[in-house]
This record gives C-alpha cells, structure tokens and sequence, in this order.
C-alpha cells in the first residue's frame, strides 16, 4: 500500500468512528420539582421571584458586608477549594495533550571494542519519531469528556464551599448581634429589678412588706443577673467563629465586628424563585450532575480498551562514526500505523467496563439524592422560616401585654392595693416575655440564614 493510500485509509476511520461506550444526556429530574414550593405561603416570603446571589446585603448591614469581602478572601477553606479546582484545570489540560501528535526526540553515543581485532570504535545516533493516536473508539474522547466532568464538579464543590462560608459568617456575625441585645435586654431587666427590690425594701422598713417580700425579689433578680455571664460567652464565641472564618486570630478582628447590638433582620418579603430555579442554582446538585457525566464518560474509557489502539507513526534517524557526519549522512524514515492491542486480557477489561457502569449507577443515585435532600432542605427552612415568625408575633404581642400588666401592677402596689407578690408575678412575666423576644428575634435571623443557604445563594464572582 502506497503512502497516499495509507493516509487516505487512516482519515476514512477516523470520519467513520465513534466514541465507545453511551453519550451522556442530563437526567430526568421529578416533575414535581419545577413548581412552587409547598410552604412558600407565607406573607413574607415572595415565590416566583429570584434569590439575589449576595442576599446578605439585605440586612443592610455594611460591616456584615466587609467580614464577607474578607471571608472570600482569607478563609482556609475557600483556598483550599481553588487549589482543588485549579488542580482539576490542570488534569484537564493534561488528558487534552492526548489529540496532539506526540513527538521524541534522542541521540546517543556509543563506544565499542571489537573482539577479533581489538579496534575500539565510536558511533553517533540521532532520530525523531512522531505518533498521532487516531482514537477510532474514543478512548481520547471520552478521557477529556471524563476531565471536564471533573472540572465542573470541582467548580460546583467551589461555589458550594464559598455558599457555606457566606452563610457561616452571616451566622457568626448575627449570634454575636443577638447576644448582644440579650445581655442589654437581661441589664436592663436586673436594672428594673434593682428598682423594685429598692421599693419593698423601703416598705419593709416602714412595715407595709415583709422581709419575705424582698427576699422573692431578690432571688428573681440574681436568676437573671447569673444569665448574663452565659450570654455574654456566647457573644465571645460568635466573635471567636467570626474570626476564624474571616482568616484571623480572635485578638486581630476589628472592633466593628462586635459593635451591632441588636439582632439582624430582613424587614422585606424573602424572593425564594421556586423549584427549578433551585436545582438550576444549587451548587451539590450541578456538582452531582457532573460527576455523573464524568462516571458515563469513564464507560466508554473503559469499553475502549476492549479495541485496538491505531496510530500513525513515522521516524527520521541517521548514525555516523562522529558528531559532524550525521548531517550527511543518509536519512532513514520509517512511516507506518501503529497498533497495540492487548486482545488476550478481556477480562480484565470487561471487568473495568462493569466496574465504571457501576459507578456511574452510583453517581445516578447520588444526583437523585441531591435533588431530592436540595427540596426536603429548602421546604424545611421554608416552614421554619414561617412559622419562627408567628412566634415572634406572639411573643412581640406577650411582652407588650406583660408590659402594660408590670405597670399597672407597680402603680397598685405605690398606692398600697396590691402586695410584693403580685409585683413579683408581672415583673416575672415581663422579665420573661423580654428576654423571650430578644432571643426569638436572634433566632428569626438564623432561620433567615438558613433559607438563604437552602436556597443556594451565596458568593457568585
């Protein structure tokens, strides 16, 4: 066969293959999910609009801002995503190398003594190959098809780290908001306590009260000082998460960072899209997704080496008794395919095909189980979400009316128509509709958190 022919033969297999093994096609997700969500019927939520990627910016808060900004740049874990996306890249660009024709280059020198006359003798050798895979079943293919599935997964464990960070330092930075505002709500209850335990005590002198009365008060008032200390920890705690999540020791975070002393809040409807809009956006479901294409992509590696490998190859290469004869020295060539195929080892084979069919059947499952554990997660804090805020409509309504009561009753006790224990009853009940409202209103801004990262938004650039 003529070289012509040869190359013409080549280029008619190449037109004519394909790549062993299935095609992908993105699976099928539950029609269910496209729709509204279940418990998105609350007044302040807004279905059918979408999430904003930097939802935090809805507390309008612009030191939360900042510790974000920072988060983004210095958390360890963040880094440690890029380089593992970065790594990815590169094994990419490596199996990519595989369409290229590979080319060696080598020279040698060789010296020698010839047994029957003693004479020793130098030679020179020089040659260039070149080889070019044809791919006929897609062994190639498939391996970048396998490296860019890797990729995209790599980018969606990227983006799902940097949501995790962002809701994890909005979360520090509201539990040391709220307890801050629970230790001002627990002074100031001591404060009002201080002021009642004063009263009785100048009415046990003038004999209007018993020293009984003021002992009541005096116990209620050190069960609320001796909350502060384990309030005040938490706040130090919240700092402390906030530093570290923010790539600081706890000594180097700024003062602004603790200086908010009331919980954060988001006082607008919450846009929550809906079902596709979800899976669209969630990072653990493009991340299974491409793993998926990835496993269907190694079948078909693995079901390639079941055929032969053909290549092209061709080979230049001279010899000569010095250095400077090489060059005119007739050339040697060699042009011709190439074919390596290991056809008594089918087991093996057959066995690495089974093998990737079963992990792209895992793979399967792991996708159906991100879609499924993406909506179970959302409708969870939907409802959370909804029903923490009539709780603190109920509590907001309590402590407005254990207010007016605490009055009321301080006003009777002045003019003498009630005694100490009815004061100690309202102060109690205000007391504890107080310090109940604060912590409720730490707990709305977690469950806000919470939706927000259910929902899959979070740092995009």
């Amino acid at each position: 066969m003529t070289r012509r022919r040869l190359i013409a033969a080549a280029s008619a297999l190449v037109v004519g293959a394909c790549a062993a093994g299935p095609d992908y096609a993105p699976p099928a997700l539950p029609s269910a999910s496209a729709g509204a969500f279940v418990s998105a019927s609350s007044p302040a939520l807004q279905p059918g609009a979408a999430i904003e990627s930097d939802w935090w910016r809805l507390f309008n808060d612009a030191t939360l801002d900042g510790l974000i900004q920072d988060a983004m740049a210095h958390n360890r874990d963040v880094r440690a995503a890029a380089a593992r996306l970065a790594r990815a890249r590169a094994a990419l660009r490596e199996v990519k190398v595989d369409r290229l024709p590979q080319a060696d280059a080598g020279a040698s020198a060789t010296r020698g003594r010839d047994s029957g006359t003693s004479d020793a003798s130098t030679s020179f050798d020089a040659g260039l190959s070149v080889a070019y895979e044809l791919d006929l079943f897609g062994r190639v293919s498939r391996s970048v098809e396998a490296a860019r599935g890797d990729v995209g997964a790599a980018e969606a464990d990227a983006q799902a780290v940097r949501v995790a960070i962002v809701a994890e330092t909005a979360r520090a930075y509201a539990d040391a908001a709220s307890a801050a505002e629970r230790l001002a709500v627990a002074g100031e209850i001591v404060r009002l306590l201080d002021q009642s335990l004063r009263l009785t005590q100048r009415r046990v002198e003038i004999g209007l009260n018993s020293r009984l009365d003021t002992a009541r008060i005096a116990t209620l008032r050190n069960q609320r000082q001796a909350e502060i200390p384990a309030i005040a920890a938490e706040r130090a705690n919240a700092l402390f998460r906030l530093a570290m999540l923010t790539g600081r020791a706890p000594a180097e975070l700024p003062h602004a960072a603790g200086a908010r002393t009331t919980s954060l809040t988001v006082d607008r409807p919450i846009p929550v899209g809906d079902g596709a809009q979800l899976l669209a956006r969630r990072p653990d479901v493009r991340a299974a997704e491409r793993r998926l294409a990835a496993a269907t992509a190694r079948i078909g590696i693995a079901t390639a080496e079941l055929y032969p490998r053909i290549s092209l190859g061709g080979s230049l290469g001279a010899s000569a008794a010095s250095i400077s004869n090489l060059l005119s020295n007739p050339i040697g060539f060699l042009l011709g395919p190439l074919i390596s195929w290991s056809f008594t080892d089918h087991r093996r084979a057959r066995a690495r095909v089974a093998g990737a069919e079963a992990g792209a059947e895992e793979a399967l499952a792991e996708f159906d189980g991100a879609v499924l554990r993406s909506l179970q997660e959302t409708e969870t804090a939907l409802s959370s979400y909804a029903n923490v805020l009539r709780q603190r409509e109920a509590l907001r309504s309590a402590r407005d009316e254990a207010k007016i009561a605490a009055g009321i009753v301080r006003a009777q006790q002045r003019e003498g128509q009630v005694d100490s224990l009815a004061l100690l009853d309202a102060e109690r009940s205000f007391a504890e509709t107080q310090a109940g409202l604060a912590s409720i209103n730490g707990e709305v801004a977690t469950r806000q958190i919470e939706l927000f990262r259910a929902l899959g938004g979070g740092w995009s650039k």
